[in-house]
Formats: C-alpha cells, structure tokens, sequence
C-alpha cells in the first residue's frame, strides 16, 4: 500500500504497566496498555486510525467528512473532534434516536458536528453523500470505527510500541486482548504482529456486538486488503461476552467495573473495554491463558459511554 500523510494528533506512544493486585490474585502477569491515554477529547484507540484516515482527508484537500456508529459512538465522537481542530465539516450519521442528551452525544454537538439520526446509516451516508457532492463539496467517507486497511495501519504502528516496549524492558507478551467492535484495531494488531514478530503473540479480541465468525470474515478481508499473503487463519474472537447487546449492561457487568475501579484505579467503560476485560480475566481464571506467561490487555477507552441509566445502577450498587 503506497503510503501516505500521517498526522501526529494522539498523546503516544502510550504507557504499559504491571497491574499487580490482578496479578497477584491470578498467580499470572498481567499487564495493561494505556491507549485511553491517547487524549482525552479523542481518547482511545480511535485517534490512532484517525492519524492515518486524516492524513488522507488532507493530503486529498476534501473538506466534508462523513461517519457512523452508535448514539454514543467513541468513534463519531473522535471523528468530530478531529474534524473541528482541522477545519473540516463533520457529519455524524448515528445509528438510533436521541434518547438523553449527554455523553459522546453532548461532545459531537460541542464539536459543531451535524447529526442525523438512522437505522439505515450506510444507505443514509451515501445518500448524504451524493446530496453534499452536487452542492460543491469534496465528500470524504470513514467507516464505521474508521475499520479499513487504512485505519488499521494506527495498530501496526502500537504494535511497534509493544515490541519497543519487551525491547527496553526484556520482557515477551504471549498474548495480547481487546475489545472488538468493528474490527480494525484486531487488524492493525494482528498485522503486526504477523509482521514484526513472526506469528509469535495470540491476539484475543472479545466481541462487543457480533458473532466470532462475523469477524473472522471482516477483520480477515482488512488484512487481505493491506497484504494479500497474510495467513488469516489465527485470528481469534472470544463472542462470549456480548451480554445484554452492544451499549447495553447488566448489573453483573457493573459489579464487575467497579470492583476492577476499587482494586486498581482502572475506569474500564461499560461498552467496550469492561465487556472486554471480562473475557481477559475469564480466559485467566478458565486457564485459556497459560499463567506462567505474560498477558497484556489494551485499554482502548471509552468513558464517555457512561450513560445516565448506567451511572443510576452503579449509584445504587455503591450505596449497598
């Protein structure tokens, strides 16, 4: 793939650290990647992919950038908070409907970004599309997560980081796990670690919405679009810990958030990093994950997704 501009918008490389409580009480080594440190207004691992798919927009000098994702969507967010540092008008076509006004929904109006509410956002973009296109303006499309060849290259340039990391600190993951929910940091991480150390890591992606076999197809067409030689046949979907849905909960779940917050310091956000988390620590405890190694789980954000009902459920947990 002929590269192209990458911006430099993220706070990285980001931080990696011993979780010591956690590995204390599993008799493993369990280390965490701080990618939520990445900036707080596009924190997590969306700024990575935006790197690269802004690059883009500027390089091509388009000046409307259009996106989808959930009403409370990190990545929408992030894209228009991007969008407003560079001048670019931002629409957000957010799969559901209004329901509280807060959250990453508060941040994207905050942003300026224009908002149109769909259940058919990927008709509904193209359709935008064409309209904004016959007005004059130079229409660029980012996939749901900013999930694409190009998006993905943000994590193979993590996944550098965690080798840079063993480097300095001579030490070896065996494995590495994160949420997934449109597939393209598995990607990038997935790449790279096909790429710059030979196979060597498992990459566990525990799903936040979609089946294991819906994503081994997805992440595996990105990955034949960045290196059509790349064997896809290891990659790795835990989908065991979906739970209510995608953005929903569970007081299971919330029990769990807040028992990792109390030990640890560690916020995990209740879409994506918490579900994610519980698969981490389930695959330690169901002896998936040899203890002897070192496991490294990558925070990729998210706590703007604390909505009013979730926080509601906590309050009451708390006060128990």
């Amino acid at each position: 793939m002929e590269m192209i501009k990458k911006l430099k918008i993220g706070n990285t490389p980001t931080p990696i650290f011993k979780i010591n409580s956690l590995s204390d009480r599993y008799s493993t080594n369990i280390f965490i990647k701080r990618d939520d440190f990445s900036g707080i207004e596009f924190s997590g691992n969306k700024v990575r992919k935006l790197e690269y798919l802004f690059g883009d927009i500027l390089s091509n000098n388009y000046d409307t950038v259009i996106t989808t994702g959930g009403v409370q969507s990190n990545h929408a967010r992030a894209t228009a908070a991007v969008a407003a540092m560079f001048g670019i008008k931002c629409y957000l076509v957010l799969n559901g409907k209004e329901e509280e006004f807060e959250g990453n929904l508060f941040l994207d109006r905050a942003f300026g970004a224009e908002i149109i509410f769909s259940s058919t956002p990927e008709a509904e973009m193209e359709s935008l599309k064409k309209e904004l296109t016959e007005k004059g303006r130079k229409v660029y499309i980012i996939p749901m997560g900013g999930s694409n060849e190009l998006g993905s290259h943000g994590y193979l340039d993590e996944f550098k980081e965690i080798l840079d990391y063993e480097k300095d600190n001579n030490i070896k993951f065996s494995t590495i796990t994160l949420a997934t929910g449109s597939g393209g940091t598995y990607a990038g991480l997935y790449y790279g670690n096909y790429l710059l150390d030979n196979g060597f890591k498992t990459i566990y992606g525990v799903s936040v919405n979609n089946s294991e076999e819906f994503f081994k197809e997805k992440i595996g067409k990105i990955l034949k679009n960045i290196d059509g030689d790349v064997d896809v046949s290891k990659i790795s979907i835990n989908d065991n810990f979906i739970g209510e849905g995608y953005a929903k909960f569970n007081e299971d779940e919330m029990r769990f958030y807040l028992e990792i917050a109390k030990e640890t310091g560690i916020l995990l956000d209740p879409c994506y990093t918490g579900k994610a988390f519980r698969g981490f620590i389930s695959m330690i405890e169901n002896n998936v994950l040899n203890r002897e190694d070192n496991h490294l789980f990558i925070h990729t954000g998210g706590i703007f997704g604390y909505t009013k009902e979730m926080r509601s459920m906590m309050k009451k947990i708390m006060e128990e």
